[in-house]
């Protein structure tokens, strides 16, 4: 059985940079959802099971460090990359007190952007928590926190 694609949620509210970074995404074999606010962020981050959260910083109707703090809340497990134009110093830092894996500012290389997502993916596939849900004779029946959370809440 062949794994399936790396799957991204990408929250950006301009149009253009989103068509760009989901072309770039999809030709390395990722597959992008879209959220263009918070709110689509929040909603999906709910009912998508995904490998990676991608957020630009400055957006109408909350900050991509308000929406990382609610993921992280809700969402300890996936990691954060933040691709943004706020390229302050202290920008960098709350995303990561936030609980970010990352922090690009664009506009950024395509290869480092793509170098950084499969970093984070890989190593967030590699250390991804399990719960054991029962234990018959020497088999163990475990499951991934995620689809866990998914199986009971839909």
């Amino acid at each position: 059985m062949r794994a399936s694609k790396p799957r991204i949620m990408y929250v950006e509210d301009d149009a253009d940079t989103r068509e760009l970074v989901l072309y770039v995404l999809a030709q390395e074999g990722y597959e992008v959802v879209i959220a263009e606010n918070s709110e689509q962020a929040t909603h999906l981050a709910q009912t998508a099971s995904v490998d990676l959260y991608l957020i630009d910083n400055w957006m109408p109707g909350g900050s991509g460090i308000e929406l990382c703090g609610w993921l992280r809340k809700f969402d300890n497990d996936t990691p954060i990359l933040f691709f943004s134009g706020a390229a302050y110093e202290q920008d960098k830092r709350a995303a990561l007190a936030a609980g970010a894996q990352g922090y690009l500012t664009k506009p950024a290389d395509n290869e480092k952007l793509i170098e950084e997502v499969s970093r984070l993916i890989s190593v967030a596939r590699r250390f991804r928590p399990v719960v054991n849900l029962a234990q018959v004779g020497e088999v163990d029946i475990s499951v991934r926190k995620k689809v866990l959370r998914q199986m009971l809440y839909g």
